[in-house]
């Protein structure tokens, strides 16, 4: 009796093991797609959940991920092919489109509705107010670049002139600012997470103030695509449009740690702790939409931003540069 009954069992086993293959898609079935990021960052965690939890294999896209480490980079891949979707403020689609570029980059899914960076100091300040960097020397940013245009959009908002109530160095790359922070002269620098928290647990700054909260909500990052790749694969970006989607519905139920063990794997030289303080503050401040979906208003406000940037050359059409077809499908 027990020789068949551990003969039943294994066969029981085995079946199930083969229906387990059956169901998982095979990598060669799926459509491969290279997707370029502007920055690997745990401001993007819906992005890394849909990847860790293996949304994209749900939606049949074997995708690969590049970090383009800048806006400009990260078009310049889009529009050579190099990459089939780029991820990055859409004041690069708009620079593209105004540049006279017959094939586009179109927007087709928002991601943040926050600045995802923050002004860090040499000393904690419980009392910080904007006015304190007149006079100040500040690392900046790219000029054109989101981070540095939300920059100046806060200090205009609290009467600050960039270019004569202080000095900003935009000299330095992207990413590399919190490294020449520790030993430069400047009072504070514009940093993303990690970078920021990094530089408070090594105590050479303290996060001051958050962009994202005092810019208000803000078309931050989006996907996109060219134009010829839309028409040619619309069923592509609806279904990575999809893996988004539920991306940011496991981000918005459930909690810091959770998130932050999902997405640990992207982040492997970062502790655990750290993840989930760093996400923690990003929901603080409500950094992820509900949905995909980039309205007019928010494109409209982009736009503000970059005239009183002045880095518009003209205003563009939301109905050319945006798309929420794809969107408005996910978020059902």
């Amino acid at each position: 009796m027990k020789k068949r009954y551990s003969a039943a069992m294994a066969a029981v086993l085995i079946v199930s093991l083969l229906s387990g293959c059956q169901a998982a898609p095979s990598k060669s079935s799926l459509t491969p797609v290279t997707l370029n990021e502007v920055a690997h960052s745990i401001f993007y965690a819906p992005q890394y959940a849909a990847i860790e939890l293996g949304y994209f294999e749900e939606e049949g896209i074997d995708l690969t991920l590049v970090n383009g480490a800048g806006a400009d980079k990260v078009m310049t891949a889009l529009v050579s092919g190099d990459a089939d979707i780029g991820f990055m403020g859409s004041e690069a689609s708009i620079y593209t489109y105004a540049g006279g570029a017959a094939d586009y980059a179109v927007n087709f899914a928002q991601l943040t509705q926050r600045a995802g960076n923050f002004l860090v100091g040499r000393e904690a300040d419980e009392n910080f107010s904007w006015d304190k960097l007149k006079g100040a020397k500040v690392l900046g940013g790219r000029a054109g670049g989101m981070p540095q245009m939300v920059f100046e959009y806060i200090l205009k908002k609290n009467g600050i002139d960039p270019k004569t109530d202080l000095s900003i160095d935009q000299s330095i790359n992207f990413g590399l600012t919190a490294a020449a922070f520790t030993s430069s002269d400047a009072s504070y620098t514009v940093e993303f997470e990690p970078f920021a928290t990094s530089l408070e647990l090594e105590g050479t700054g303290y996060v001051v103030a958050s962009l994202g909260t005092d810019s208000g909500y803000v078309p931050y990052t989006a996907y996109s695509a060219k134009k010829s790749y839309m028409e040619a694969h619309p069923e592509i970006i609806q279904k990575f449009t999809n893996a988004i989607q539920k991306g940011i519905d496991y981000v918005n139920s459930h909690s810091a740690e959770e998130i932050a063990k999902t997405i640990q794997p992207q982040f492997q030289e970062t502790p655990l702790e750290h993840i989930t303080k760093i996400v923690e503050r990003y929901k603080e401040q409500d950094t992820w939409k509900e949905d995909t979906i980039f309205e007019k208003d928010s494109f409209d406000l982009l736009q503000n931003i970059l005239e009183e940037a002045g880095e518009l050359p003209a205003r563009v059409p939301y109905e050319d540069l945006v798309t929420t077809k794809f969107s408005e499908k996910a978020a059902k």
